[in-house]
């Protein structure tokens, strides 16, 4: 496959907790809308805890006129509360979602009218038709709560026959996990584009701790290579760009539909692995 410069490119933030970080995060957008994102995505937290700040966020990117996903997740929520907050979100101007289950936040009990993701996205079209595009989520190394890789498979498979219209996946520094995934999906006749989500390493211990939470695995040689470099963080960011750009090289030469970049509210990490690979915007 030919690769070329027109990879999608989408960008996900998380909602700033202070003042400081609305403003950090402001200027952070402004750079990396050179890069022409397909939508940025801003996240959810645990049970909704962020959902005030979700919406904020998603306004202000609308307001600025780059297409917005939100995160929506379903985790101890009601049909009611599910139904107003679409209501908003369309209102808003809204056109895609990103829906999950969501993790239940420490101390909280179960409860709430969807147990799975698939119930979230059912519940979406049923209430809005073909109002909004909807992603899913992805575990190309499996979900760590997932019972066996092929539960695994029948829960995205769930999802994709609720109406889901494309996926993201977790990030992961292994390509061959990627295609396999993308293999198997095709295989089931689940004729979904699946999005490779892309972290760019420029920390040692956020990585490490991310990577445990979620699941996602870190190579040997690449856990053991950071570990070698210590505090040097020049060599760390040096080092993680090389290994993403390559990763990301791979997922554009083996078709992968696009890229989805977790920036972690920063631009500069992003930014150099797009002009690494020679996206439009890249290089200003």
């Amino acid at each position: 496959m030919t690769v070329t410069s027109h990879t999608p490119v989408s960008i996900e933030f998380f909602p700033p907790k202070t003042p400081e970080g609305v403003e950090k995060l402001r200027a952070v957008r402004q750079q990396l809308y050179a890069l022409q994102p397909e939508f940025c995505s801003v996240t959810f937290g645990a049970g909704g805890s962020t959902q005030e700040g979700t919406f904020s966020t998603v306004r202000e990117i609308l307001a600025e006129g780059v297409p917005a996903a939100s995160h929506f997740s379903c985790v101890g929520a009601t049909k009611a509360t599910v139904r107003e907050q679409l209501t908003e979100l369309k209102a808003m101007g809204v056109k895609r979602l990103v829906a999950l289950r969501g993790d239940l936040p420490s101390g909280y009990g179960a409860g709430g009218e969807f147990q799975y993701a698939s119930d979230l996205v059912a519940f979406i079209r049923t209430e809005t038709g073909d109002d909004f595009q909807i992603e899913v989520a992805a575990y190309p190394e499996i979900h760590p709560q997932a019972k066996s890789p092929a539960a695994d498979l029948q829960a995205f498979a769930a999802k994709v026959r609720a109406g889901a219209n494309s996926a993201i996946t977790q990030y992961f520094y292994n390509a061959d996990a990627y295609f396999r995934f993308v293999e198997e999906v095709d295989a089931m006749g689940l004729a979904i584009p699946v999005v490779p989500g892309i972290m760019p390493i420029t920390s040692s211990t956020q990585l490490m701790r991310f990577s445990d939470a979620c699941g996602a695995e870190i190579p040997r040689w690449i856990r053991l290579r950071l570990q070698s470099l210590g505090d040097d963080i020049a060599s760390i960011k040096a080092f993680g760009l090389d290994v993403v750009t390559d990763l990301c090289e791979q997922l554009r030469a083996g078709g992968a539909p696009g890229l989805h970049f977790y920036a972690m509210n920063q631009s500069v990490a992003t930014l150099a692995i797009c002009k690494r690979l020679g996206l439009p915007g890249s290089a200003r």
